[in-house]
């Protein structure tokens, strides 16, 4: 049943390719004026779920709606939305005007309102002085604006981008997410934007769909999911995670490596076996007089501009290192060398467990 407040629905939509479950009985709602990401690894059904809401794939089962109306059946053409691939499939024979303008002058606009349109959008993207420019003279950046403004230039309700920003590099890419942040900002465009970059999605979208297998596995604000993940998997995808064997003592305290610590909010029974998740920034080194206190050997450090990144060889992780990062206060810090043996502690607060193999 459509939930009567979103834009879009999907209900019970799955998608084979022979044998192959690309989409398992995906179910989301979607507000207008939202941004929200579809983020996983590759192969998860991401771009798969983009193109069906498309028409660009046609579901196995299920319903999508629009607006109020079912478009499950629709050819593409017939569907309310610009979409920006990720080679940005600008036509290299046509200059960035003739680029935008494309669709307008199929829709039988007229000449006046397609040059005011275009010109219009040219200005909004801060590429009125490309006008004339072709694709190959233009950077990245700029063929990535040029095919945002295409796809608005028929006043769609919903934009699609798949993969927008992923071509370009690093420092472009930062920039430019930015630029997509402050440009839904102003136009207030329902957006859905596929990636596999969790910063990307964590700096950009309202709210986060994380996807694997088909499934989503996790939907929630950004912060919501970094802090709060579900599962072991959305945990350890979204940013970087420790993964601490335990066992249950009872509701208030888990034993780690015949040391018992306390934990605030977890819900299972006495004896279960379970992940005990802690995030690199949420350990603190070299805490004193805390029952949650552990030891462990340094045995290498990053520079990592804002901060440090210690690996350490502890006894609570026999099979792999446990990871701290630690913030960069003034000079650089040179008390934490290679070698030394270190305390650290995990605050019961900043802590996520789960039951081992779920």
């Amino acid at each position: 049943m459509e939930n009567v407040d979103s834009y879009l629905s999907i209900r019970n939509l799955n998608k084979s390719f022979g044998k192959f479950l690309a989409l398992d009985d995906v179910s989301i709602d979607i507000s207008p004026g939202e941004f929200v990401c579809f983020l996983g690894p590759s192969g998860c059904g991401k771009t798969t779920l983009l193109r069906c809401i498309a028409g660009l794939e046609v579901q196995s089962s299920g319903t999508i709606i629009q607006n109020s109306e079912i478009i499950s059946g629709l050819p593409t053409s017939e569907r309310d939305f610009g979409i920006v691939f990720q080679s940005y499939a600008l036509f290299p024979n046509l200059s960035c005007f003739q680029n935008i303008s494309y669709g307008l002058e199929n829709l039988g606009w007229d000449k006046k309102d397609v040059t005011k349109r275009v010109e219009g959008l040219l200005s909004l993207v801060g590429l009125s002085d490309h006008s004339a420019k072709y694709p190959s003279q233009l950077s990245g950046g700029e063929q990535q604006r040029v095919a945002l403004a295409r796809a608005i230039a028929t006043s769609p309700n919903l934009l699609l981008l798949d993969e927008p920003l992923s071509a370009l590099d690093a420092k472009v890419r930062v920039h430019l997410r930015q630029e997509l942040k402050n440009f839904h900002r102003r136009l207030g465009l329902t957006t859905i934007m596929v990636t596999h970059d969790q910063e990307e999605a964590l700096s950009i979208a309202d709210r986060i769909f994380v996807m694997d297998s088909g499934k989503i596995m996790q939907s929630g604000p950004p912060e919501d999911i970094y802090a709060n993940s579900k599962n072991p998997f959305v945990a350890n995808f979204i940013g970087m995670t420790n993964f601490i064997e335990g066992k249950v003592i009872n509701k208030d305290v888990i034993k780690i490596d015949n040391k018992n610590i306390d934990f605030v909010g977890h819900s299972f029974t006495k004896g279960t076996k379970v992940l005990v998740a802690a995030r690199p920034e949420c350990i603190q080194l070299n805490e004193k007089n805390n029952k949650n206190k552990f030891d462990g050997t340094v045995v290498d450090v990053e520079f990592l501009g804002s901060f440090l990144r210690i690996y350490l060889e502890t006894s609570i992780m026999p099979n792999q290192r446990l990871i701290v990062d630690k913030p960069m206060i003034g000079d650089f810090d040179k008390s934490i060398a290679v070698g030394d043996v270190v305390g650290f502690t995990m605050s019961p607060t900043h802590l996520n467990v789960y039951e081992c193999d779920k």
